[in-house]
């Protein structure tokens, strides 16, 4: 049996689906779908959405005033020699021969007018390319759910896996400051606050003292959990997919 995907799930849950009536058959007959299912909803009634503030109506006044030491003072040039009759007329002359080489260029337009038409071939719009600040996003969430999912279900036993752990959150680490700082001046809330719930525990899980063990394993998964960051990372994943036309991105997470 094909189980839902998580994409599926998501617009199942804001009610985007379209088709419903075969999601519902389908969660009402599969029983691991269904599980994956009621988990995603307590995830998303969980989750703390954090809306910006309205701005008030003096936001134009306090910009400009930030603004305004900056600008350049304008001052009035003083009236210099060339400012004179003679510089008048030979502005006068100059725009004359410009009358007279714009009747010649007109006249020569109309010359080729008159010549029989070549085949003329319009050239195929190129396809407008992704921008590459979104291919780059989705390529760093996309990591980044890989090592949430890992975490998620890490063997707090097991010691091989510690030290890979730690290095790639130090990787990721570095690429979501930079993501921050994108999503800072796109003015974009819910990204920023994803990406700052991702940026604390990437950073207790790469800089914790003493390294990673048991204890710290399970901090960090508890931490992911309330915060609801793996969540948050698949939502915004699934939402760049749909802007960029991409369609749906299969996760190579894992289910929820």
């Amino acid at each position: 049996m094909m189980h839902l995907t998580d994409e599926e799930m998501m617009e199942q849950a804001y009610g985007e689906s379209e088709n419903t009536t075969a999601v519902e058959r389908h969660l009402a007959a599969c029983r691991e779908c269904a599980n994956n299912f009621a988990e995603l909803q307590r995830d998303l009634a969980a989750l703390d959405r954090v809306e910006a503030p309205a701005r008030g109506l003096g936001y134009g006044e306090r910009m400009w005033a930030s603004i305004a030491p900056l600008l350049p003072m304008y001052r009035s040039e003083k009236r210099r020699w060339w400012n004179s009759g003679l510089i008048r007329g030979l502005s006068l002359a100059a725009a004359c021969a410009l009358l007279v080489a714009c009747a010649f260029y007109a006249g020569r337009v109309w010359e080729q007018k008159k010549q029989p038409p070549v085949a003329n071939v319009q050239p195929k719009n190129p396809q407008t390319k992704q921008p590459i600040v979104v291919v780059v996003l989705d390529d760093h969430l996309d990591r980044s759910e890989r090592f949430l999912v890992e975490l998620k279900h890490a063997d707090m036993d097991s010691a091989a896996m510690v030290s890979p752990m730690r290095d790639e959150a130090r990787s990721l680490l570095a690429a979501n400051r930079v993501a921050r700082k994108d999503a800072a001046q796109a003015d974009n809330p819910d990204l920023t606050t994803a990406l700052d719930h991702l940026d604390r525990l990437l950073a207790n899980a790469a800089n914790e003292p003493g390294g990673l063990n048991a204890a710290t394993i399970a901090k960090l998964q508890d931490e992911m959990n309330t915060d609801g960051v793996l969540f948050e990372v698949r939502v915004l994943r699934s939402r760049i997919a749909h802007r960029s036309g991409t369609g749906n991105i299969p996760s190579k997470g894992g289910t929820i």
